[in-house]
């Protein structure tokens, strides 16, 4: 039996690992194709204000309410009920488990670059017979991991996000090494893109967020840290960590290559960009790097994936049956539920990639409004218990964040998130009823519900532009 702990060391690993996984090898084609340099450091000290202010929302939770297990959806059912903790949960864990069948792509994406030729295509772009077969076995081999320990599963990531560090620090240094001001200062403005640097600002602000989606990995998890204030800590560690390698990368870039060379490259683009600094031997180590960094991120999300249905079904938010720990502590119903539909999103990546990449585009938009509710629990909690004016302030600076990225989203990418809520919030009913005996609602949150049907019938009207779009 395994019932250990997981300590600062290992929290700090997986609230990094988390956030780092395919992103950063991409960030710095992803950002040079929408922004120059003046646009992408004021999007980063917007960005980096606000998930700092973020974290310190888990972590000024975590002192305010110790006691409280799960992170995004307890936080957001404590503050504004039952319905919201749920759909503050869902959102999460549907962007979480369709999410991290990217990884799995990505991962055999990776090694088609040793395996694949011109006349050969074993791997081809993860979507091939190989690939959705390695990519299942994967599947339930990190299940079984997680299965046999919680903690265990920790510990395996966390050399795992050592040896996808490694090369983010040699891209750093060598790029320190490279950096010549007069590439970088070539073209500040990005006058090629005909946009203004505001917009190109806004245009920054999704590929930014969705590097930092993962950020609250140790709070999801603190029911299994050895200390409860590891977790706020951890948190902040982890944001600080990850900002520092994410800014470093893509400024670093601006001054290797020009801006505009850089957009057109293929991505991984920090392979190509290494290669212009140590030859072709740059790619083969970003690739493998890669593929370590997608698989650790795989481990930690299903873990999170794993825990939010199994706290949900607690209080009556997800099915009962989701309610139940192993010997070695690991909510096992909930990791087959969430296994389960990994396998069922690569069959549609296997026969229906478009399909696929459509789904996945809109689930990740539905992790806008959970942390938006972050900030405004700790806001709200901060009032409720005359916490001091700093803790007050950042409530509301990471209040303001969460509407922020939500704007910079644009109304199609919430149009398009409500219509995988509402399945959702039929499960959440159905849930209901049968652990409280009838269906159990508020008169507000009757109010919202109304609203977020009428904003479904309105979003599936417009559901073929929204997809053409």
């Amino acid at each position: 039996m395994s019932n250990k702990k997981i300590g600062l060391l290992s929290l700090t690993a997986l609230v990094l690992s988390s956030m780092i996984g395919s992103g950063i090898f991409s960030l710095p084609q992803n950002m040079a194709a929408v922004a120059g340099a003046e646009a992408i450091s004021i999007g980063w000290l917007i960005t980096g204000v606000g998930i700092i202010f973020l974290g310190l929302s888990f972590f000024f939770i975590s002192r305010l309410r110790p006691e409280l297990d799960g992170g995004i959806y307890t936080y957001a059912r404590e503050g504004f009920g039952d319905l919201m903790g749920f759909m503050s949960a869902w959102g999460y864990w549907l962007c979480a488990t369709i999410g991290i069948v990217g990884y799995l792509t990505v991962a055999f994406e990776g090694l088609g670059v040793f395996t694949d030729n011109e006349n050969s295509v074993i791997f081809g772009q993860g979507n091939t017979l190989a690939a959705f077969i390695g990519s299942s076995i994967i599947v339930w081999l990190v299940h079984a991991l997680i299965a046999g320990g919680i903690k265990e599963a920790a510990s395996v990531n966390l050399v795992a996000t050592f040896v996808k560090v490694a090369p983010l620090v040699l891209f750093i240094g060598l790029g320190l090494w490279y950096f010549d001001v007069g590439v970088f200062n070539s073209d500040l403005k990005a006058t090629a893109l005909n946009n203004s640097v505001g917009d190109q600002v806004k245009d920054t602000m999704l590929i930014t967020l969705w590097v930092f989606t993962g950020v609250e990995g140790a709070s999801v998890l603190s029911a299994h840290a050895k200390k409860r204030s590891d977790v706020g800590l951890a948190t902040v560690l982890g944001i600080v960590l990850a900002l520092v390698l994410y800014v470093a990368i893509t400024i670093l870039a601006l001054g290797i290559l020009p801006r505009e060379s850089i957009a057109a490259m293929a991505n991984p683009s920090m392979g190509p960009l290494l290669d212009a600094m140590m030859g072709p031997t740059g790619k083969v180590i970003i690739t493998a790097c890669l593929i370590i960094s997608v698989l650790a991120s795989y481990i930690s999300w299903t873990m999170y994936s794993a825990e939010v249905p199994y706290l949900g079904s607690k209080n009556g938010a997800f099915p009962k049956i989701l309610d139940k720990v192993n010997a070695n502590g690991t909510p096992i119903n909930s990791l087959w539920f969430t296994g389960l539909v990994v396998q069922f999103c690569l069959i549609l990546v296997f026969t229906f990639e478009q399909s696929y990449n459509n789904l996945l585009l809109i689930s990740t938009s539905m992790i806008l409004i959970p942390y938006f509710l972050i900030g405004a629990y700790l806001f709200k909690l901060a009032i409720q218990t005359n916490a001091a004016w700093y803790i007050k302030l950042t409530g509301f600076i990471a209040s303001l964040y969460g509407l922020w990225i939500v704007y910079a989203a644009g109304l199609e990418y919430l149009l398009l998130s409500v219509v995988l809520y509402v399945p959702g919030i039929l499960l959440f009913l159905y849930s209901n009823k049968k652990f409280h005996g009838k269906v159990k609602l508020n008169n507000p949150e009757k109010g919202i519900l109304m609203v977020i049907l009428a904003i479904f019938i309105y979003a599936i009207y417009r559901l073929p532009e929204l997809l053409a779009s």
